[in-house]
């Protein structure tokens, strides 16, 4: 039951996937057809090396592209990494902060800050990803790690309002486990985090999408979806698959 003024958004984040440039292209088409009049806000997120082709095959669906990170510099000696400008000559969203790229790569709070400024000053839509793990979850730590990770993410911006700051709700101990979170716990992250936001900027508070992400899959995609915080979701390996990813969507509109 997405808020007054805010259009429901799904995205998909296809990680290290497809393995070719055929089947990215294929992928996308399948997307493309698959949700015809969806009245969501739809985001692919394929590998940097496929935005282009991805970008082309979506073209004039209405259907956004994302990269799944990128560098806070504009340029520089930062071998392998891509910069903002590099990012919106093809797209127009970029996730920041994904669970893996802070476990696997360092990503820091700090580095995930300076990210989200980047993106907004390059007019990009940043997804900011924020979410506790299994062990912080057991120790009740989920508040804790929540309100330090969403003040980390805007703390380099002006203001939220007019940014178009996304936020991704992503319990660690759900993503890719097959142990999706219910929806009570999806509305009591994302209640949290928008009461994090409403404290610092409540404009902005009351425009920022959020998401749910964390296995996510068809059958209890509605369920989110009517919780008066969840705003859409960030979709994982059900991306992957043009049937399943569409049902995502249109249960978000229904």
């Amino acid at each position: 039951m997405t808020g007054p003024g805010r259009r429901p958004l799904v995205a998909g984040n296809w990680k290290m996937n497809p393995s070719d440039r055929d089947g990215a292209r294929a992928l996308a088409r399948a997307v493309v057809e698959a949700t015809q009049g969806a009245e969501a806000e739809i985001v692919l997120c394929p590998p940097a090396i496929w935005l282009e082709d991805v970008a082309e095959a979506v073209r004039g669906s209405g259907i956004g592209v994302g990269a799944q990170t990128m560098h806070a510099q504009a340029s520089g000696a930062f071998t392998g990494e891509i910069s903002p400008p590099m990012v919106a000559g093809v797209a127009g969203y970029v996730i920041l902060g994904h669970s893996e790229r802070r476990r696997l790569f360092g990503e820091t709070d700090a580095d995930v800050s300076e990210k989200v400024a980047a993106a907004v000053a390059h007019g990009l839509v940043p997804i900011a990803a924020v979410g506790e793990s299994t062990e912080e979850r057991r120790a009740g730590e989920t508040e804790e790690v929540l309100t330090r990770q969403v003040r980390a993410a805007v703390s380099a911006l002006p203001q939220v309002a007019g940014s178009g700051l996304v936020v991704a709700y992503e319990p660690v101990w759900a993503i890719g486990t097959g142990d999706a979170a219910s929806s009570a716990d999806a509305q009591a992250g994302a209640a949290l985090i928008r009461g994090l936001l409403d404290a610092g900027d409540p404009t902005g508070a009351a425009e920022t999408r959020i998401l749910y992400g964390g296995s996510v899959a068809p059958e209890l995609a509605a369920g989110y979806f009517a919780e008066p915080d969840v705003d859409g979701a960030l979709v994982g390996g059900a991306s992957l698959d043009a049937a399943a990813f569409a049902a995502i969507v249109r249960a978000a509109v229904a």
